[in-house]
């Protein structure tokens, strides 16, 4: 069974939610699939057995015996990628699409293209089970594909290591990454807060995951810092068979745990937010 946990926005506590479900009395594999922004990797601090190079792309370099520096590179260069410094043409890495365009203009052949291999995708263990995670380097692309590849390694180590669950971090947002963690899963879980933003978001997670074949639910996290908004999403989950299975308040426990590097589960495991995560997870798992 593979449950992804995913948010139309940042901040609304998805990865505490990840790692809630991680934590609780059963061994997992937990996949991160935050790959612009990893961040469990932090709080559970996994012993590393396997580390593979993901070539996301490719990127052009000068060979400098060979630039003439007549700059023609620069003009053409539609992601203001190339410059002059200190009286040489430069590629900024970063900005750098890897187009190919300036290779194929550079009258001295002077450009090349090499593979862009500075993010990696990680393997190993964790206190509860497994982990895989992917770290995407800055500036670079193919997002999804990293995703893809963390999520299939996941099934791997969950099928040699005869562990059933998989719980899917998942990123921010309605983009290709978060199609490519939702793709294929048992259950699609959406953490919302009450804002506007986060309403306006959750109805256009709502549209992507609906083109799928999902189990859906709902969150709605610190619902009693705005309770108007949190009725708002209440009544739009009601009003469009959404199952809302949860309300979770806010709590400077959360916040302490992460300090502490625990979930809210590890470090309250008795307080009523911990207890109310449980009954969310146990009811979601119990619907197959």
């Amino acid at each position: 069974m593979e449950i992804a946990v995913i948010s139309g926005k940042g901040g609304t506590g998805k990865s505490c939610f990840s790692a809630a479900f991680a934590t609780l009395k059963h061994k997992v594999v937990l996949a991160d699939c935050d790959v612009d922004a990893a961040n469990l990797f932090i709080l559970f601090n996994p012993e590393i057995i396997e580390e593979k190079i993901y070539i996301s792309g490719q990127k052009a370099i000068i060979n400098q015996s060979k630039c003439t520096r007549c700059g023609i590179c620069i003009d053409y260069c539609r992601f203001d990628a190339i410059s002059y410094k200190e009286y040489q043409v430069v590629i900024n890495e970063t900005s750098c699409d890897g187009c190919k365009l300036c290779t194929r203009i550079c009258p001295s052949m002077a450009i090349d293209l090499i593979n862009s291999d500075k993010s990696k995708m990680f393997s190993g263990n964790f206190r509860n089970g497994k982990m895989v995670y992917g770290r995407l380097a800055p500036g670079e692309e193919n997002s999804g594909k990293l995703v893809s590849l963390v999520r299939e390694k996941a099934r791997e180590i969950a099928k040699a290591n005869h562990l059933d669950t998989i719980i899917i971090d998942g990123p921010p947002g309605i983009g290709c990454s978060v199609i490519s963690s939702l793709t294929g899963v048992n259950h699609a879980v959406i953490i919302s807060e009450p804002s506007l933003s986060g309403l306006s978001d959750l109805k256009r997670t709502l549209e992507i995951v609906s083109k799928f074949n999902i189990k859906t639910w709902v969150i709605i996290n610190k619902y009693d810092l705005n309770k108007d908004v949190a009725n708002d999403i209440f009544n739009y989950c009601h009003d469009n068979n959404i199952i809302l299975v949860g309300k979770i308040p806010f709590s400077s426990d959360i916040v302490t745990a992460m300090v502490h590097c625990q979930s809210i589960i590890e470090y309250a495991p008795y307080s009523n937010i911990a207890l109310e995560i449980e009954r969310i997870y146990n009811m979601i798992i119990d619907e197959q």
